[in-house]
């Protein structure tokens, strides 16, 4: 099944399920708010996709942070940092069959869809 990970008041987020919903798809909706990754499945994701491409630097919380802990951030302290603020994951994150797709991209949902089936 097709998981998406993101948070329920997320504009991108809601457009995404609306979007997979109208195509009929069933999904899982996992909201970083209230199940936040462990620190294990960052990692995971991390590995798959790169610290950078995870980090959403465009965000609020992104810009909340002192600028020394930006400038100091790698792989590991990004799992760190991710665990604390997930707010940080960039949205929405899908996961099917161990693989990971960040944002709202309607080519690539179709693309899920058809390896879903």
């Amino acid at each position: 099944m097709i998981k998406i990970y993101g948070i329920k008041n997320c504009d991108t987020v809601r457009k995404t399920l609306r979007w997979f919903s109208e195509q009929g798809v069933a999904v899982q909706f996992v909201d970083f708010k209230k199940e936040p990754p462990s620190p294990e499945l960052i990692q995971q994701w991390i590995a798959l996709l790169g610290w950078e491409s995870l980090v959403n630097k465009r965000g609020t919380t992104w810009r909340k942070l002192p600028e020394q802990t930006k400038t100091a951030l790698d792989s590991l302290t990004a799992i760190a940092l991710i665990e604390q603020q997930p707010s940080l994951i960039k949205r929405p994150l899908i996961e099917l069959q161990g693989q990971v797709w960040i944002g709202f991209d309607l080519q690539q949902f179709a693309h899920i869809i058809s390896r879903e089936s």
